[in-house]
């Protein structure tokens, strides 16, 4: 048996595990490390979050935990089988070990058992399935650390067993795909085929879910081949997508955004032909009002709001920055020129500060003029001629351009 001895997993050895470990250990319950974790340790990452599996039934670790002091966190998760202790200032998430019994697709009933390779056989991957002892030995039951080595993404068992089990897992396969596969292409036959049968099962989970996976895969690796695979194996219709998405435009705008952390819905919206393609992907997945907004500007402005040929790119960004009324109307623009590829633009976007405009009301009444109107009516004309400075003209020449007008 393999024994991982990684500085990522040292790590995370803190006084709560320990303290975890020992209780465990005590009631001799077995304990190791789940799924995510697993695999991110053996790929030399640290994992974000750490799941826990465990033989105890919920029932004996919150007897164990009460007995010992243990502040127990309720989270709901307990029907699942799932106890979260807090130690030393963090919290641990602990699952019993179980078995599905039945699924809808959906959710599942469980049953406990004491049996890890029971367990692992109702995970979603392989690269998902394996345990780690406390003592760093590996247990691997569907040769996911294989898999992992040689960047392949598998389902554990039939493909088409566990999709049923829960649709969402045809895109967790997507993501995980783009987050671990070496080349676009890299798939099982016999796996492609189990999703396009099973594709419209997309149609009954929630947009919610549904809206988190494809996020990462946004921005994950491989997105252009990934989204052009969801059309071609009847996805996108049940997740959202248009019917006729633009896929020329996505496979330029993915070429172009590469290395510039674009967000999720600026990647997405190269699909888009209308705004009723934001509006529809909203009606389905629920997005945020600012994942909306930034669809409907970049579907609006994408074509027309471009760099200006001569010596000023820049200017048309400016002048549309300075005359909007809108908040974040800067953060819309920089994901503008992510959409367009425009990096040394982006960057001296970035770096550019709002000017404010030198003459204020105040500065006219002190030259005579009196009446609201006409000083409104000034204003208007100096923001005018200052624009046309490229923001250069300071109070004085303003001032002096008012004598004139």
């Amino acid at each position: 048996a393999m024994r991982l001895q990684a500085p990522q997993f040292q790590a995370l050895f803190t006084p709560g595990l320990r303290s975890v470990a020992e209780l465990f250990e005590k009631k001799n319950y077995e304990l190791r490390i789940a799924g995510g974790a697993v695999r991110d340790l053996l790929s030399g990452v640290t994992p974000q979050d750490i799941d826990f599996a465990t033989t105890a039934t919920p029932a004996e670790m919150k007897e164990m935990f009460t007995a010992a002091g243990v502040r127990l966190i309720n989270n709901k998760g307990e029907k699942h089988g799932t106890i979260t202790a807090r130690l030393h200032e963090q919290n641990f998430e602990i699952t019993t070990l179980r078995i599905d019994v039945v699924t809808d697709g959906r959710h599942a009933e469980v049953e406990f058992t004491t049996d890890w390779h029971k367990d692992a056989e109702r995970r979603d991957l392989t690269v998902n399935s394996m345990f780690l002892g406390l003592d760093g030995t590996l247990y691997d039951f569907f040769n996911g650390y294989e898999d992992l080595k040689n960047k392949k993404i598998r389902f554990v068992g039939k493909a088409a067993e566990r999709i049923q089990e829960d649709y969402l897992r045809i895109l967790r396969y997507f993501r995980f795909y783009g987050r671990i596969a070496e080349k676009p292409g890299d798939h099982e036959s016999n796996t492609l085929q189990a999703i396009k049968e099973n594709a419209k099962g997309l149609a009954g989970i929630s947009g919610e879910r549904i809206w988190v996976e494809l996020k990462k895969i946004l921005v994950g690796n491989h997105v252009n081949h990934l989204v052009q695979l969801m059309y071609e194996l009847d996805i996108a219709q049940y997740i959202g997508l248009p019917l006729d998405g633009n896929l020329e435009e996505f496979a330029r705008v993915t070429k172009n955004i590469q290395n510039l952390s674009p967000k999720p819905m600026t990647v997405l919206t190269a699909l888009f032909k209308l705004k009723d393609d934001v509006t529809n992907l909203d009606l389905r997945l629920k997005i945020s009002k600012e994942e909306k907004n930034l669809g409907l500007f970049l579907v609006k402005h994408r074509q027309e709001l471009t760099k200006a040929q001569g010596p000023e790119p820049l200017r048309p960004y400016q002048d549309f920055l300075m005359d909007s009324r809108e908040a974040n109307t800067n953060s819309k623009i920089f994901e503008l020129l992510k959409y367009q590829g425009e990096e040394e633009l982006l960057k001296e976007m970035q770096e550019w500060t709002v000017p404010s405009f030198p003459v204020s009301g105040h500065d006219l009444r002190r030259m005579g003029v009196s009446s609201g109107k006409e000083i409104g009516t000034a204003l208007q004309q100096l923001r005018e001629e200052w624009k046309k400075s490229g923001y250069h003209m300071d109070k004085e020449e303003l001032l002096s351009c008012l004598k004139k007008l």
